[in-house]
């Protein structure tokens, strides 16, 4: 009679871990660079948009009163000007940022593109905020 599943799996990790291997493939033999964090920030940057137009419609069909009703309500709460351009650029960044990004695949030049992504990108979320 064989073993089980179990018992194989079991064998293997005590194995892996009296050699002392890391998981495989582990973080820590990839080498970050430019490119590879800009790709998983313009994936983040596009499930955040998705998930925040998603909700905002949620929302909209769920909640009672309109638009205009709960943005008074939150020219109502006096909040800060430096609360309310951290709030603005925290919707401005993701736009820009993915938009800069889908134009930087036209260019050819990874490294350069990317950094002029990046600076593009803060720049032109913040006058967005500032407006």
């Amino acid at each position: 009679m064989g073993t089980s599943a179990e018992q194989e799996m079991e064998r293997f990790w005590n194995r892996n871990s009296r050699l002392s291997r890391p998981l495989s493939p582990h973080i820590s033999i990839y080498k970050w660079s430019l490119p590879m964090a800009m790709s998983i920030t313009n994936r983040g940057t596009a499930i955040a948009m998705s998930a925040g137009v998603s909700l905002f419609g949620l929302a909209a069909l769920v909640l009672p009163g309109d638009f205009a009703s709960y943005l008074e309500l939150i020219k109502s709460l006096s909040l800060g000007p430096a609360l309310i351009y951290s709030a603005k650029f925290s919707l401005a960044f993701p736009v820009t940022y993915h938009a800069w990004n889908g134009i930087r695949h036209l260019i050819p030049q990874v490294y350069q593109s990317g950094i002029t992504v990046l600076a593009l990108t803060l720049i032109i979320a913040a006058g967005l905020a500032a407006m």
